[in-house]
């Protein structure tokens, strides 16, 4: 099985090659159980053939004609150069970073609780700030983000919140209606021409009378008249 080519499967939209998903599954930089006496049992290495776990170089020598290639690790997450990787994966619009001299991606997202001021770009996946030019922060938010399902997922949340909002406007409007309908049922029966005349003036307040306005309010608190000073204001009473 080699490594790309004719052996891609389709995972949900994209083409990828099989041994993808599984990569960006595993568990690198652990102890190899094979050979944990030895001082280089750390896994960094993938057979893309085999696609059975990480491998240390040690175990190499089983895979001579397979290949492979190292992870490396950035702030304790997952990398590996765009020099490798480039050579058996498409990882246009995914971001870059140079990391000791040497251009890397990384393979899964990271955690990023909000994007910081002056951001123009963000992943379509996670929402990490990203440059202009990019529209994944990682393999694992390409293969998300270009998934008919993650597309779907997203135009449905729009569609939820437009049917959410003219929900609500139906059943304001609804309630309105419903309530001009009762007062017409209970007082159309004897209410004669004085309730006709005050559901004509219910149904034609469109819009619903403004609230107050400052002078109105003024005008509504000030006193009439002269005030009266109480009949006993002047007397004084002495003991």
């Amino acid at each position: 099985m080699g490594a790309g080519g004719p052996d891609e499967v389709d995972c949900g939209g994209g083409r990828w090659p099989p041994w993808l998903k599984p990569l960006l599954r595993e568990r690198f930089f652990v102890q190899c159980k094979i050979h944990a006496d030895s001082h280089k049992s750390e896994c960094n290495m993938y057979c893309l053939d085999c696609m059975n776990g990480p491998l240390c170089s040690l175990c190499l020598a089983y895979h001579k004609d397979h290949q492979a290639i190292q992870i490396r690790r950035s702030s304790y997450h997952d990398v590996i150069r765009v020099n490798e990787i480039q050579k058996v994966l498409d990882i246009t619009g995914v971001q870059t970073y140079v990391i000791n001299s040497a251009r890397v991606v990384f393979l899964n997202e990271r955690p990023q609780p909000r994007p910081g001021k002056g951001v123009t770009n963000t992943c379509e996946v996670c929402e990490r700030s990203l440059l202009d030019s990019f529209r994944f922060c990682s393999l694992g938010c390409k293969i998300v983000g270009t998934s008919g399902n993650f597309q779907k997922s997203r135009k449905q949340q729009q569609l939820t919140a437009m049917g959410s909002d003219s929900e609500e406007s139906y059943n304001s409007s609804s309630s309105h209606s419903h309530g001009v309908r009762h007062f017409k049922s209970k007082y159309n029966g004897g209410g004669g021409g004085h309730y006709s005349n005050i559901i004509d003036r219910i149904e034609s307040f469109s819009p619903s009378t403004p609230p107050p306005t400052s002078t109105s309010f003024r005008t509504a608190k000030r006193r009439k008249g002269i005030p009266h000073r109480a009949p006993m204001g002047g007397l004084i009473i002495e003991y």
